[in-house]
């Protein structure tokens, strides 16, 4: 089935041209051009990612993507934006932006964009409590951890860490933000026992597997990718 795709543009000829490349592409597309009509198409429909400008009347693109973020198994966000400075890039991202693609771009650029965001699941919280990325999953509620199907015995500690950097899928963490989110706030900072941990994890949930879930960013934190 065609992912659905909102697009939030204002310009009418480019929300056009957008949403006729993408249908031409397969995709089914819903277009809004500001944020009070993008919420009510959210409301309203299934949305599997968001194509959002930036500069927009009323609500601008960074608080619709807050907006966006609160939202429970909120869909990924691709702003596109002719505002191009590492300023508004970062300002992007830390808004709740997944990627950021400056205008004018090419439409296969776009598309590329797309597909890396939409063919990895994003993380599935349902009503009973469980988080998947891909073959791993973790229910909060009956604290079982799975990997391809096989049950994972976790510590308490390991269990919580687990749980940090599946709710945080692709956003890297700090060892301080791991440390203030995990262990008590006033843990010791200077300590390693956050490598350690990660180290133990690692051993029980990526080892026995090809595709390692749990990376290192070297001089920033940890992160969980597919």
């Amino acid at each position: 089935m065609p992912k659905n795709i909102l697009v939030i543009e204002d310009e009418h000829n480019v929300a056009i041209f957008i949403k006729q490349g993408l249908e031409d592409t397969g995709y089914t597309t819903l277009l809004a051009y500001d944020g009070n009509m993008a919420f009510e198409l959210l409301n309203q429909n299934t949305v599997d990612l968001v194509l959002l400008d930036i500069i927009l009347p009323g609500m601008d693109g960074r608080e619709i993507a807050r907006e966006i973020k609160k939202r429970e198994s909120a869909p990924p966000i691709l702003m596109l934006t002719a505002l191009g400075t590492t300023e508004n890039i970062v300002q992007g991202l830390d808004s709740g932006a997944d990627d950021y693609l400056v205008k004018p771009f090419k439409f296969s650029e776009l598309l590329a964009r797309i597909r890396a965001l939409t063919r990895r699941s994003n993380i599935v919280i349902k009503i009973g409590g469980k988080i998947i990325i891909q073959d791993l999953e973790l229910d909060s509620n009956t604290k079982i951890v799975k990997r391809g199907g096989t049950e994972i015995k976790l510590t308490t500690t390991e269990f919580r860490l687990l749980e940090f950097l599946m709710k945080n899928k692709n956003r890297v963490s700090s060892r301080v933000d791991i440390l203030e989110s995990v262990w008590d706030i006033n843990f010791n900072m200077a300590t390693n026992v956050v490598d350690v941990y990660i180290n133990y994890l690692r051993n029980k949930i990526d080892k026995d597997f090809d595709n390692k879930l749990i990376q290192t960013v070297i001089g920033m934190g940890y992160v969980i990718r597919e």
